[in-house]
């Protein structure tokens, strides 16, 4: 047997998670080497009792091992193990590093030069689902990928604005790729998969989600990005797991203020006054922390940023050149701030169009979001 067949076999025995997963391996020898042990053997290691000794024996014997190998061609599913020289680096020094990776679809280029978790709610307000499309389709713009749970609420706004903005997103689930939950989502993660992104989880193929499979998932989210954003999380979300998770990883953590009644964005704020999290309002604030400088992806957008000066001016001839919605935006702006509703009945422009010019205009310094809608920023 293989040391990557046989890491996807022990995968498939419950009760063998990634911890005794690496004892069995570490006494031994080898992933393949676990299947040539008897009962009484795999019984000593640390862990180990004699029923899951039994399981391991039982399972070797067994067509499970095929039978999984099959789903995983017919899925058009690729895993890396443990063992495999592709493994993401960003899981070698987790102490409870996955033993397998099934990927459906594409793990972008820069997933671990340049990504971001965005997590929140599932029961995510109005405020909640606009600031992670803003936030995600600007992660987009500026050439990031967006990691984030499918789950409703945050994470499915995060998903839908990255992929709105051409933007490529990943999703990890808390469950086997052939048992994605919430089942509504099974359209959102294949248009993942067809707009260049992936679906991915440690978890076997038709593996059911559970409360105790959801939170494993969080620290695969934030693992596999340089930081974590939490948009909206109550006290008791499971976001706030995802964010313990990367500061355990020495990631950076991020939050989106709220309300101080709002129960919705209780665990947020909790995070931005314990100093957990660095509290954020727009994208920008983000890169110029984890010291990014927006790398546009869309050669479209005007880049006016000058790389030593935090001061921006706008010019005529610049704005001259801007696409003619844009240059409404602005144009509608040069009377002092306006909300989103009076931006859009101001201009004409669609609520959907203007989100992205927005979002655009933001990432290059032509507007600047405040607690009440958008000013024009002048030099």
């Amino acid at each position: 047997m293989l040391d990557h067949d046989a890491c996807i076999l022990l995968n498939l025995i419950p009760g063998i998670g990634p911890s005794r997963a690496s004892a069995l391996i570490q006494a031994c020898g080898s992933p393949s080497a676990v299947f040539e042990h008897d009962r009484g053997e795999l019984a000593a290691v640390r862990g180990i009792s004699p029923d899951l000794a039994g399981k391991i024996v039982e399972i070797a014997r067994s067509p499970a091992l095929d039978e999984e190998l099959d789903r995983i061609a017919l899925g058009g599913v690729r895993v890396f193990t443990r063992v495999d020289e592709d493994y993401p680096q960003a899981f070698r020094d987790l102490e409870d590093a996955p033993i397998c990776l099934y990927v459906c679809g594409t793990l972008p280029e820069n997933l671990e030069s340049r990504s971001i978790a965005i997590v929140g709610s599932r029961r995510a307000t109005v405020y909640g689902m606009r600031m992670a499309r803003h936030f995600a389709e600007a992660a987009a713009y500026s050439g990031w990928t967006v990691v984030s749970g499918l789950a409703l609420g945050i994470d499915a706004a995060a998903h839908k604005g990255t992929m709105n903005a051409s933007g490529k997103t990943v999703a990890v689930l808390g469950g086997g790729l052939m048992k994605i939950q919430p089942q509504e989502h099974v359209p959102l993660a294949r248009e993942i998969i067809a707009k260049g992104g992936a679906v991915v989880t440690e978890f076997p193929m038709t593996f059911p989600p559970s409360r105790h499979s959801f939170p494993m998932r969080n620290r695969i989210i934030s693992a596999l990005s340089l930081g974590t954003l939490v948009i909206e999380a109550g006290s008791h979300s499971g976001a706030l797991i995802t964010a313990a998770a990367a500061l355990e990883q020495g990631k950076a953590v991020f939050a989106v203020p709220g309300n101080a009644d709002s129960e919705q964005s209780a665990g947020c704020n909790n995070l931005i006054r314990s100093g957990e999290a660095q509290l954020v309002s727009n994208f920008e604030e983000v890169l110029e922390a984890m010291d990014f400088l927006p790398g546009l992806g869309d050669s479209s957008l005007p880049l006016l940023r000058e790389e030593s000066a935090r001061e921006y001016s706008f010019h005529e001839e610049v704005d001259a050149a801007l696409p003619e919605s844009d240059r409404k935006i602005l144009d509608f702006l040069k009377s002092g701030e306006a909300g989103f509703d009076a931006i859009s009945a101001g201009t004409g422009i669609a609520a959907g169009e203007l989100s992205r010019k927005l979002v655009a205009l933001e990432i290059s310094h032509k507007l600047k979001r405040t607690p009440n809608g958008y000013v024009r920023l002048r030099g």
